[in-house]
């Protein structure tokens, strides 16, 4: 009987992760996606008001200009991009926000619904505008590529029985909001979105390329910004096979490789 009923709740399981399974934007790539739209953003929105109010927003206006300027020209890049695919409709309750947090974390994040900070730390690894359009495309992308949802669902169905997020707030509350701060690398000291796996890193490398060309930037300095983060970490960084991120040769290699497709994007 209990055997029985084990092999009953394995062949729910895979029926459920049959229906969520979804597809990534652009790409194409086949992704599970337990979670409603509507509940990310809810619980997006409301993260990221508690995040500023328990962070300190920088002080510098010419650096907290840049980051906002940056990020409007990449939000409209985004939105161009998917209203010539058809895809409008999917960004139709995003609420575009850019803020830089005085903070030695040298990372940046963007939640569901194009909630994004980025931490004073990683300024000196960008240096310049285009270099923090490199790191604004890779956030953003991981937004739009639905990632989150992605992490979330996998974590929720291995952690939490894959009950619905709204559920799972109400019963289990602390887990919950500790699985998201994990999936959006929320007081990650060192890395960009710490959590993600090498295909979705790789994803976003890929999209964003597109996004900051689109925006008018040129993406060879995606090359240049991540030789400068490579150098930062010192060669400290795990194996690949160990790591969720590409290894930073693996990384420029790819990078290099997609550059001739996102440069008819570019117009300067």
């Amino acid at each position: 009987m209990l055997r029985m009923m084990r092999c009953a709740s394995v062949v729910m399981v895979l029926a459920v992760i049959l229906i969520a399974c979804s597809t990534v934007p652009i790409t194409g790539r086949k992704q599970l996606s337990l979670i409603p739209a509507s509940e990310m953003l809810s619980m997006s929105y409301q993260e990221y008001g508690e995040v500023l109010k328990t962070s300190k927003l920088s002080t510098n206006t010419q650096q907290t200009a840049m980051i906002k300027n940056v990020g409007a020209k990449i939000q409209k890049a985004v939105e161009t991009y998917f209203a010539q695919k058809g895809l409008s409709e999917s960004l139709a309750n995003y609420k575009w926000e850019f803020n830089l947090v005085e903070s030695e974390d040298v990372n940046a994040w963007c939640m569901p619904g194009g909630k994004v900070v980025f931490y004073t730390g990683i300024l000196p690894i960008t240096k310049t505008e285009a270099g923090v359009a490199v790191v604004m495309g890779h956030e953003v992308a991981h937004a739009i590529a639905e990632h989150g949802n992605e992490r979330m669902s996998q974590q929720m169905l291995a952690q939490l029985g894959g009950m619905a997020l709204s559920e799972a707030l109400s019963k289990q509350p602390e887990a919950t909001k500790n699985l998201w701060a994990t999936v959006y690398g929320l007081g990650a000291q060192v890395g960009v979105l710490l959590p993600f796996s090498r295909t979705q890193e790789s994803e976003a490398d890929h999209l964003g390329l597109v996004f900051m060309a689109m925006a008018g930037y040129n993406p060879n300095e995606a090359v240049s910004f991540w030789e400068r983060m490579a150098a930062v970490k010192g060669g400290q960084s795990p194996p690949e096979f160990l790591s969720t991120h590409p290894s930073d040769a693996s990384r420029i290699a790819e990078l290099k490789a997609l550059i001739p497709e996102a440069m008819p994007y570019y117009k300067h």
